[in-house]
């Protein structure tokens, strides 16, 4: 999370209070060891917080202590900033005696830590070191040229992480899991290069493509704090695109923010490229992170609660599309406490300008991507299927993950849950359709239209990197296919392949409900006593079910409710029903 020192920032007069403007201290706003120039978004303070990082600035307190009796409010809740700061001191080896309140185990400084790679050890003689162009909390990175080897001439950038700073085993395991990211990962267009990675007594050093082109930070404050959304839809296309091709692989980036997307030259045109690998972690479509990191201003709620996956980037890619359209941030206070608070509790405002003027699928797009609910957010796919981008002419709609995890909950539903799902399927859009046609095509049907779950492993294989076999992917995979299923049809597969949750959280899902209910009563709907609903949903004997079914099945003819309906379209099981 972003760190908060030194006094406070007053913004320009002719700003709005949260505009995206430059920072007058150049003070750092995030937590990493990132090598991008200093975030330019002020993070303002005092905050009441100590510092949890040697050779910080000292805070200011923001207000004196009051004795409790003159207190006319209760005190407000814990800041959720004290416990995230105290954590993140421990990752980087940097906490105080008794500072770190809450004990993490393997995050605790251990004596005769091995640092030592086993990367190359010719960098003096392969390259020389130029001018300091970023400097981040762990490391810096500079400019270089290559003296020798297939590098030579070449102009690059290395990034420099001191040993000395390595005083934890994670801190170690993080720069380890970072050059092998880049190396697995190296070859889509929107990522950084990289080349090679070095090491001597005191530092490591990673060679990477050097981008001449700046931050995407600086050509929004270039633009005066925003695009217009054709040029927003060229960003976005992207981010997307390159975070899509991240979290097929397993691989959630973390730290998805404007500073982190370079472009490789100045021209008007120039691609874009993502880098700062440093927080980056592997994780498969079943699991959940419970680690914090990140950047305050675009951190994703559920990290804040220590359970997420990869929807915590789509969450940040939502505030940069936020900020690209009307150049200000979607949640923002003067101390790291009220950011946390605002990303957890506050919306954003679509009601001042540009929003009303800006199209209604624009909007849409950034409502559907800052969904504080992370099952209702679009995955990277999605959103490049979104109709904001349909038609765009760099468009191309990859293959979803998400995909695998929603065929393996059909596969294992009730026939009942599988007739709702496929009635639900009839409602979906052309947009909708398009994305689940190009998922199917993905996966290779034969002459005939049909896959099998075999063809998943296969299609996912062709695809996969060295880090979708450190990420476990294939072996989420292979469970899938080993399921015992008969093939699928694409009208059965668009069944399969939805995402119940992400159409709750349209506008229209109210219309998509009900018209999938109507087409259910024609096709699916059935008298139904309670005892087979649910022996349906597998609730064990010990569960009230006379108690807990009784408004799921309409008493004048024995069929299912439309409550019981929409319940049922979510998957319900007997763990659901365990606090009732």
């Amino acid at each position: 999370m972003g760190l908060c020192h030194g006094k406070p920032i007053e913004p320009p007069k002719n700003l709005s209070e949260n505009s995206v403007i430059p920072s007058e201290n150049n003070e750092s706003t995030t937590v990493n060891y990132s090598t991008g120039k200093t975030p330019k978004f002020p993070f303002y303070s005092p905050s009441p917080l100590s510092s949890a990082f040697k050779n910080s600035p000292a805070n200011s307190s923001s207000v004196p202590s009051t004795p409790l009796r003159f207190l006319k409010r209760p005190f407000p809740p814990p800041s959720p900033a004290k416990h995230i700061k105290a954590l993140l001191a421990r990752r980087h080896g940097s906490v105080k005696p008794n500072e770190a309140t809450i004990p993490e185990g393997s995050e605790c400084e251990i004596i005769g830590l091995d640092k030592n790679f086993g990367f190359s050890k010719h960098f003096n003689s392969h390259f020389e070191l130029g001018e300091e162009v970023g400097r981040g909390h762990f490391g810096y990175t500079c400019s270089a040229k290559g003296k020798k080897g297939s590098l030579k001439g070449q102009d690059v950038a290395v990034k420099v992480i001191p040993k000395s700073k390595m005083t934890t085993a994670i801190s170690i395991e993080d720069v380890r899991r970072e050059v092998k990211m880049l190396r697995a990962l190296s070859g889509h267009k929107n990522l950084v290069q990289f080349y090679d990675a070095c090491e001597d007594e005191e530092n490591v050093y990673v060679v990477m493509e050097l981008c001449k082109g700046g931050e995407l930070l600086d050509r929004i404050l270039s633009r005066g704090g925003k695009y217009s959304e054709e040029d927003a839809k060229i960003v976005m296309v992207q981010i997307l695109s390159v975070v899509a091709y991240c979290h097929l692989q397993g691989v959630v980036h973390r730290d998805l923010k404007p500073e982190n997307f370079l472009f490789t030259s100045k021209d008007d045109n120039s691609p874009l490229k993502a880098i700062d690998f440093g927080l980056s972690d592997y994780v498969k479509p079943d699991e959940r992170l419970n680690d914090i990191v990140g950047s305050a201003y675009y951190v994703a709620p559920e990290v804040l609660h220590r359970s997420y996956g990869t929807e915590a980037d789509m969450w940040s890619i939502g505030v940069i599309a936020y900020i690209l359209l009307c150049g200000s941030r979607p949640f923002w206070s003067r101390t790291e406490s009220g950011i946390f608070r605002a990303v957890l509790k506050a919306d954003p405002s679509f009601d001042e300008a540009p929003w009303p003027s800006l199209s209604s699928d624009a909007v849409d797009f950034v409502k559907r991507l800052l969904n504080k609910d992370y099952r209702k957010r679009l995955t990277a796919a999605q959103a490049l299927s979104h109709p904001w981008l349909a038609g765009h002419h760099d468009v191309k709609i990859p293959m979803d993950i998400i995909t695998f995890k929603l065929v393996k909950a059909y596969i294992c539903s009730s026939p009942l849950r599988k007739a709702a799902l496929g009635a639900l399927a009839k409602t979906l859009t052309i947009s909708q359709l398009a994305y689940l046609r190009e998922q199917f095509t993905f996966l290779g049907p034969n002459k005939s239209g049909f896959i099998s779950i075999q063809n998943f492993k296969s299609a996912l294989s062709k695809n996969a990197t060295d880090a979708m076999k450190d990420s476990r992917v294939l072996e989420y995979v292979t469970v899938v296919s080993c399921l015992q299923y008969r093939k699928m049809d694409f009208e059965e597969f668009c069944g399969a392949a939805i995402s119940v949750y992400q159409l709750e959280g349209m506008e229209s899902w109210e219309q998509h409900a009900r018209l999938a209910y109507d087409f259910f009563e024609k096709d699916g709907n059935r008298p139904i006593m309670i005892e087979e609903l649910a022996s349906e949903l597998g609730l064990s004997p010990s569960v009230p079910v006379h108690v807990v079914l009784q408004d799921w099945i309409r008493h004048s003819d024995g069929k299912l409710s439309f409550l019981g309906f929409v319940r049922l379209l979510h998957g319900v099981s007997s763990r659901a029903f365990q606090k009732v």
